[in-house]
């Protein structure tokens, strides 16, 4: 164990210690069942991707959390594969959408047709592809504003209206939704509500040449990519519970949420750099998912507490999509990736006596 995690467990308040020494039997047996399925999900996603390591840890923290996730990246980096296989090894119903320019909101959420029943004629909802546990929203920049808003509500509220009827969605829900660098061509801009649901933005960078070899390899010959299936969608609904009930204490809370306000550029604890760069900073669903996604990292490194070093971690994904840079920033070249590194720099952890 790190010196940074026993220092966030010895700053535990009462409240806290207490619902650790509470836990019972069954809550300790899901969570080593949660480790153990973490390992078997990584090993079974290594039989066909190769390298990414850090992508494949943060994409099963978002699921374990019941967050959605934005997967960005060059074509050909094995995006949708990636997201393929995760429902395979799940065994979930799985649907996938190619967002493209002339795609409707109807062909996403559904549509109404009309049947003859009886020999009368009535208006009956036909599903859309979203009606599903994982959804693959394939290259959503490549289509308009107006259709990826057709996920908002399923996103946030875990059901469809349509025709003014209420349509709940299926448990586990998530959208794991892949893109391609906004300046390449044919590509719309996400809407800022369409990028705050989003718990993570991972960013895929290009393979080390070690790893590009060994792709190659395993694609250009016969090679059984069958995947076992450890754990189900009732078991990630299970994580989800169990991950909610790990304490934080009380400072670790504060300096998440300190870096979420010190993100925007009109809050007095904002730095310097974050008023010269910034227009828009987090907002409150960032410190509430990064609290969350801590959590669950502290549970699958073995940890029944939330370290300072949980939130570091995983402060770039959480960030990235959520700070909007002005002109002065675009014209230095300076990216959000830049801003979150200076801002975990310059927001220190609190003073607990640690």
């Amino acid at each position: 164990m790190s010196e940074t995690t026993t220092e966030a467990a010895k700053a535990l308040d009462k409240e806290a210690q207490d619902e650790v020494v509470l836990a019972n039997k069954d809550d300790l047996a899901l969570v080593e069942k949660m480790q153990d399925g973490y390992e078997q999900m990584v090993t079974e996603i290594r039989k066909v991707i190769v390298g990414q390591d850090h992508v494949i840890d943060e994409l099963l923290i978002a699921l374990f959390a019941g967050g959605h996730c934005l997967v960005t990246g060059v074509p050909g980096l094995a995006k949708t594969l990636l997201i393929k296989t995760v429902a395979d090894i799940l065994q979930v119903e799985f649907s996938r959408i190619q967002f493209t320019p002339d795609l409707m909101p109807s062909d996403v959420v559904g549509s109404e047709i009309v049947e003859e029943e009886d020999g009368r004629r009535k208006f009956t909802f036909m599903r859309g592809p979203i009606f599903c546990n994982i959804l693959l929203a394939d290259e959503i920049n490549r289509t308009p504003p107006k259709t990826q808003s057709a996920l908002l509500e399923a996103m946030e509220e875990r059901q469809v209206t349509a025709a003014g009827h209420t349509y709940p969605m299926a448990e586990p829900f998530f959208v794991l939704a892949t893109q391609n660098p906004i300046e390449l061509e044919g590509t719309y801009p996400l809407p800022e509500a369409q990028l705050d649901r989003f718990m993570f933005k991972i960013d895929l960078a290009y393979l080390s040449e070690e790893d590009e070899v060994e792709v190659v390899s395993n694609t250009t010959r016969v090679v059984d990519n069958t995947v076992s299936h450890p754990i189900s969608g009732e078991d990630i609904l299970e994580f989800q519970r169990i991950a909610r009930q790990v304490p934080a204490a009380k400072p670790v809370i504060q300096y998440a949420v300190r870096l979420v306000h010190a993100s925007r550029p009109h809050n007095e604890v904002a730095p310097q750099f974050i008023k010269d760069w910034v227009s828009w900073g987090a907002g409150i669903r960032a410190s509430q998912n990064l609290v969350l996604a801590a959590k669950v990292r502290a549970l699958l490194q073995g940890r029944y507490n939330v370290a300072y070093s949980d939130v570091k971690a995983l402060a770039p994904s959480v960030l990235r999509h959520r700070i909007l840079l002005n002109f002065h920033a675009e014209a230095e070249r300076i990216t959000t990736d830049e801003v979150v590194r200076r801002l975990l720099e310059a927001i220190p952890e609190p003073k607990t006596g640690l």
